[in-house]
C-alpha cells in the first residue's frame, strides 16, 4: 500500500508520521561501531556528527537503508546496522522530504537504547559495497 492510499485508509491518524509509522515500524541507522559503543555506555545515542549539525538523528526505512548506505557509507567499514522500533518515539519522530522529495523519518530527541531492537555488523564484500541482512519492513 502506498502512503496516499494509507492516508485516506486511516482516518483515527493524526499526522502523516503516524501512518507511516504503521506501514514502516521498523527504521534503520547507520553509525560506526566506535560511536554506538560510546552510546551503548551512555544508554542513550545522541547522534553522529552530522546528526547533531542537522540537529535530529537521521534514520531511514529498510526501503531507503541500502541507498543511504551508497550515497553516505561507500566502501566505509566498521560500521553498524541498527534496527529500531519507531512506535517508540511518539511526536519527535518527523517524516520529512529529502532533496529529491522522499520522506525520510528524523528523530528530534536521543535514541534510548530501549528503542533498539537490534544491531548488526555491516560489512563489505569483495566489491566494497556494504552486506545487509534481512531486513523488515
Amino acid at each position: 500500500m502506498d502512503i496516499t492510499a494509507a492516508l485516506r485508509q486511516s482516518p483515527g491518524k493524526t499526522s502523516h508520521s503516524e501512518v507511516i509509522m504503521t506501514l514502516t515500524p521498523t527504521l534503520y541507522k547507520i553509525v560506526t561501531e566506535t560511536l554506538w559503543q560510546e552510546a551503548r555506555g551512555a544508554g542513550v545515542f545522541r547522534g553522529a556528527p552530522i546528526d547533531l549539525t542537522d540537529g535530529y538523528i537521521h534514520f531511514s526505512t529498510a526501503a531507503q537503508v541500502r541507498q543511504t548506505a551508497a550515497l553516505h557509507f561507500a566502501g566505509q567499514a566498521g560500521l553498524l546496522l541498527v534496527a529500531v522500533d519507531s512506535s517508540k518515539f511518539g511526536d519527535e519522530l518527523v517524516f520529512e522530504p529529502s532533496r529529491g522529495g522522499a520522506l525520510f523519518p528524523h528523530l528530534y530527541a536521543e535514541l534510548p537504547m530501549s528503542a533498539v531492537l537490534w544491531e548488526a555488523p555491516l560489512p563489505l564484500d569483495v566489491a566494497g559495497q556494504h552486506l545487509f541482512p534481512d531486513l523488515a519492513p
